[in-house]
Order: C-alpha cells, then structure tokens, then sequence
C-alpha cells in the first residue's frame, strides 16, 4: 500500500527555497586575463557596463541536476569572467520539479529555471505571467540542452530477475518511486509504464490496470528522484529503483557494481528537461544578458560535454558521439508523439482528482 510522506505546502515550498551556494566560480581559475585567451564558441557580450562587476545568479533546478550545474557552474564562471571581465556567482535551489516550479510562482526569485519537465517552465508562465509564453522557441531543441531517460536500477545479481516494466507488478517485488505529485522523474517513470501496458496489452482500462498494481508495489512516495534514490541506495529499500538514467549512473559511481546493476526496459520515454531564464527577474535585477548566456552556453561543446561526463544524453550530435558508448540503446518514446503533450498528460494523468489520485485513492481503501 502507497504512503505518502505527509507535509504542508508550507513546509514544502521551505524545502524547496532552501539554497546551497555554488562557489566553483570563486576560484583561482576566474583570474585569469581576458586579453590572454581566445574568445569563446558562441561568445555573447554580458549586461555589465562595467569590467570587474559582481554579478548573482540564482538557477532553481531539480533534484538530480546539483552534480551537473556544481561542474557547470565553475566552468560557466570562468567562461563568463574571459568573456566580460564580470565574476558570476550561480546559487543553486534543488527539490523536486514541481515543487520547485511552485516555490517560483510563489516568490523565489530565480533567474534561471532548469527543470525536469516542460509543464513546470509552462507553470510559472501560466500562473505567474514570469516567463514569456515562447520560451521554447529561444533556445535550441525546444529549449532542452540535453535528454535522459528512465532505467531501472537493481540490486547486485538482479535477485528478483527484473527485465522489463511487467516484472514490477509481480507479487513481492517492491518498487521505489517519487510523487508524480511533487517530482517530475516520477511523472516520466508513470508514463513510462503506462506507454509500455498499453502497447502490450492494448487498452487504456488494462494500462490503468497495470499502473495500478505497479503502484500498489511501492512502500512509500518520497517528494522527489534524489530523495527515492537515497530511500533505495542508503536505507536500502526496495528490490528495483525507477530512476534517472543519470542517477542510476551516479548511484554506481558511489556504490560500485558489486552492490547495484542498470537494466534498460523494452521501452521508456524520451526525456527532456527544459531551461528558461525568469524574464521579468531578470528585467528587474539586470542580469538579463549574464542568465541568458548560462543557459545558451549549456549548448556549447564544453557545455554538452559536461552534460555527458554527467550521464545526461547531449544534444549536440558531435558531443553524444563520443559518449555513445556510455548509453545503454533503448526505444525512447516522446511526450507529444505518444501523449499528446505536456498541457493534455497534466489535465488527464496528474491534475487534482486525475488518473494518479484516482489510483493512489482506490489503493488506499
């Protein structure tokens, strides 16, 4: 029977405004002379009038990105004090996607969001009128610099022998998952296993069914994919993790292959994360041209290989051919081609009184 770790919005939204300051920039490296290198790929002037200027950004991301942006930040800072002279400071936010989308509608001034999904971005714009409605149009790839995917991670050995989605609603297989309500991985992991039942089984009634007794194999709803990954690595629960391609590549990083294996499904979702800058932030703490360049030089060749060296997917097609050989090959299925989009998956699958609360209320009778 699902649990839900219970909280108040309140509570919540003080999780997710709680920020750890990134202070890679702060290094030796930033002193470098501008006249002594060469311009950067994709240079673009900052918004500082004056050279030497101290410049703060806050990024509110998600919960698996705080290795990825620790790494880019430094970098980021560095390219930014060549390119303008400025030093930038980037504060990081980390909590569940949609919590965090939350907390910036309520007040947390970020001037950049890097979220798990593109309804959280289209969130802030609907309800708060922060975000102009193109965003995805100003950045490439539909303003996705990179891509991951869902996995499943298991014990060492694969006790359960768990090979694909229909292995997680067997009797006595415990799986660990986030809220679809708070998380947006949770969100990819649901659909996931709803794309696959309903290939397999033909019907919406028996994906539905087959959600169903996937979640009624869940112990417990963290808020978000880190807090899953740590109810699964370091409280040891559960015999199979629905995680981040990238956490589950992190997760043996720390752990070693002798305690946890990756096995890829048949099938899973193409996931993006998207990025925006806050534009009416940005407008009203000047730092337009600073958060627009953090983002677009996400799309750099040093950025994408960040990304990779981080186990995200880059999307610049050069840089993930030379991390190919790091990605299992799977079938990757997208949001609109299979779902009809971001706007339609919330109303039907995630609203108030949707498919999930619909779901988690049967199990809980």
């Amino acid at each position: 029977m699902v649990q839900t770790k219970k909280s108040s919005r309140k509570s919540l939204l003080l999780a997710a405004v709680t920020v750890v300051l990134v202070l890679g920039g702060l290094t030796a490296a930033c002193n470098r002379s501008k006249a002594g290198g060469a311009k950067p790929e994709g240079a673009q002037a900052g918004n500082a009038k004056t050279a030497g200027a101290q410049i703060e950004l806050l990024n509110v991301s998600y919960d698996p990105t705080r290795e990825l942006y620790r790494e880019y930040n430094e970098a980021f800072t560095t390219y930014y004090k060549d390119l303008t002279g400025d030093t930038v400071t980037i504060r990081q936010s980390h909590a569940g996607s949609g919590g965090q989308a939350r907390a910036v509608i309520e007040g947390l001034e970020a001037d950049v969001v890097t979220l798990a999904l593109a309804y959280d971005i289209m969130q802030i714009g609907d309800k708060a009128s922060l975000i102009d409605v193109n965003w995805q149009t100003r950045l490439p790839g539909n303003s996705s610099p990179y891509t991951s995917t869902i996995v499943f991670l298991v014990r060492a050995g694969n006790p359960k022998n768990i090979k694909d989605w229909d292995d997680l609603v067997k009797p006595g297989v415990s799986v660990i998952t986030p809220d679809p309500k708070t998380s947006g991985g949770a969100q990819w992991n649901f659909l996931a296993a709803w794309a696959f039942a309903k290939e397999k089984y033909g019907s919406v009634e028996q994906a539905r069914e087959f959600v169903k007794q996937l979640y009624k194999n869940v112990p417990i709803l963290d808020s978000g994919a880190r807090g899953s990954t740590n109810t699964f690595v370091q409280r040891g629960l559960g015999d199979v993790l629905l995680a981040w391609e990238n956490e589950a590549f992190l997760s043996i990083n720390e752990l070693g292959r002798g305690q946890v294996d990756i096995v890829g499904p048949s099938l899973s979702m193409l996931a993006e994360p998207t990025v925006s800058w806050v534009d009416k932030i940005v407008a009203k703490k000047g730092t337009e041209k600073p958060a627009q360049e953090y983002l677009r030089h996400l799309y750099s060749k040093e950025g994408q290989r960040i990304a990779g060296k981080n186990y995200y997917r880059p999307s610049d097609p050069e840089v993930a051919k030379e991390f190919a050989s790091q990605f299992p090959t799977l079938r990757l299925i997208t949001i609109d081609e299979y779902f009809g989009g971001w706007r339609k998956v919330h109303d039907e699958y995630f609203g108030d009184d949707a498919i999930f609360d619909k779901i988690i209320a049967e199990l809980k009778k």
